[in-house]
């Protein structure tokens, strides 16, 4: 899942993904995604492997964004069927197979019935909605028997002993701004696993993964491009001012660069 971000007090609150910020428009948008696809991709195809997705199985991606996860689905895993959900599918115009279906919706629209599923995966998907306990329900209905539900989403693991430097301040401003304007919130992630019991999914487990972050290397890159992205709203909520933000990216592009980035957390469970 991929009108401007308020200011200060004028900050609403009822901004979405995709609109408020990071419109799939932008001529950046893609590499942006991609740059993080470069990272947890990997972590992603191997976690669907071990858990044998695989010929046979009919998938949904939700937020399939540059159609990554969909194309390894397609060519390496060989499932039956892959459907790619996003509120903007332009970006998988590329991505061409009998074997996959491109569904342009909302995952907040009550009328959607893509069908079910013997995988369904969302990454990054559900920590930017604020409905995001529901659709975690409405997922698992659409689950076939035996269907496995896979869920990514960011936890952040600042170091407790820093709360001034320039990267901790933007990245705490990011965070607040992200949830005032369109609802981002990643506190209720450690508790995906809780939320699959909940549900009456077994086998219910969760990793954690926190990537190096390397000076120019494409974690870098995508977090400098998202602040640069929300500079406009960063600066205007009167949270970090120019000189910081500069300061932050300047330390992305450095050889001192020596922090623990956000991660991602993976929870998966299965249907009876």
């Amino acid at each position: 899942m991929t009108g401007s971000p308020a200011g200060g007090s004028a900050v609403t609150g009822d901004g979405r993904y995709g609109e408020s910020l990071f419109a799939p428009e932008h001529p950046r948008e893609a590499a942006r995604i991609d740059d993080a696809a470069l990272v947890y991709d990997p972590v992603t195809t191997r976690r669907l492997r071990e858990l044998g997705v695989g010929p046979g199985s009919r998938c949904l991606e939700v937020g399939a964004g540059t159609g990554t996860v969909a194309r390894w689905l397609l060519e390496e895993a060989r499932v039956d069927e892959v459907v790619a959900l996003d509120r903007d599918t332009g970006a998988l115009a590329s991505l061409t197979s009998p074997r996959l279906r491109v569904v342009t919706a909302d995952l907040t629209d009550e009328s959607l019935r893509p069908g079910r599923f013997d995988l369904i995966h969302a990454r990054f998907v559900l920590m930017h909605l604020r409905e995001r306990r529901r659709l975690v329900s409405r997922l698992v209905t659409w689950l076939n028997p035996g269907g496995r539900l896979v869920l990514g989403d960011t936890v952040d693991l600042p170091d407790a002993l820093d709360s001034s430097s320039a990267y901790r301040q933007v990245m705490d401003a990011m965070w607040r701004t992200l949830k005032e304007t369109i609802g981002t919130d990643t506190t209720s992630v450690p508790a995906y696993p809780h939320f699959f019991r909940e549900e009456g999914l077994r086998n219910v487990a969760a990793e954690l993964y926190c990537p190096p972050l390397v000076a120019d290397g494409p974690l870098a890159r995508f977090w400098a491009e998202t602040w640069r992205r929300m500079r406009p709203a960063l600066e205007q909520t009167g949270r970090v001012d120019a000189a910081v933000l500069d300061e932050a990216l300047a330390y992305l592009a450095s050889p001192r660069l020596a922090e623990l980035g956000p991660g991602m957390m993976l929870t998966w469970g299965q249907r009876p």
